[in-house]
């Protein structure tokens, strides 16, 4: 039986010193502040600073959140691909908006973004899926996301006949793997700041422009 015990981290904290964040600072177009916080969230060693919280919810409501990698954005939106079959994907089609966090530490950073969902286009999907490596394009034809399998040996026997089946390694990519866009029309902008008295400045769509407004922390 599991030992009944609280995991307690009231105590555990740091403070935020590595920045500061005024209105004079930030870029009247929220996607070129985003791509400027995103270069100095790589020049300061972030580990992976395309990686963002993905949250969705079904048409009840219920929402999940889960890690995906942005891999471009314009004016349009932000982009990222997975299999439509899987969890987040069943979800966008019932429910098509979505909220993505970036949480850039080093930085003391965090960019809050949320709007509605649409997919990409099926020459988007096969551009990107064909500049994957190999490994990779042969994993996402392999597995069905989301769905489950009865062990590890089941998914690397699928791996195995798709390698056999296709040794030239041009393994096609399913209809179903695809690319989404997010065409924001709320973004967060968030500065840790000492004892907790933070900076945040929220971009609302405001037809063709953008309102920028101060938050309180």
């Amino acid at each position: 039986m599991m030992e009944k015990r609280e995991i307690d981290h009231r105590s555990t904290r740091r403070d935020f010193l590595h920045g500061t964040l005024s209105r004079a600072d930030l870029i009247a177009n929220p996607f070129l502040q985003l791509a400027h916080w995103l270069d100095a969230a790589e020049t300061t060693g972030n580990f992976d600073p395309t990686a963002m919280s993905l949250a969705t919810a079904d048409a009840q409501g219920r929402p999940s959140v889960r890690i995906v990698l942005l891999k471009h954005f314009d004016q349009r939106g932000l982009c990222w691909y997975t299999d439509t079959r899987s969890q987040k994907g069943r979800e966008l089609a019932e429910n098509p908006q979505a909220a993505l966090c970036f949480y850039w530490p080093e930085n003391d950073r965090q960019v809050r973004v949320g709007g509605p969902v649409e997919r990409l286009s099926e020459d988007e999907a096969e551009a990107y899926f064909q500049q994957r490596p190999a490994a990779s394009r042969f994993a996402a034809a392999a597995s069905v996301q989301s769905r489950p399998i009865a062990g590890r040996a089941d998914l690397e026997a699928r791996l195995t006949a798709l390698h056999a089946q296709y040794p030239d390694g041009k393994v096609p990519r399913n209809p179903a793997w695809g690319g989404y866009r997010l065409l924001p029309d709320h973004f967060e902008f968030w500065q840790g700041r000492a004892s907790r008295l933070h900076d945040r400045f929220t971009y609302d769509k405001d037809q063709d422009n953008w309102k920028i407004e101060r938050l309180m922390p």
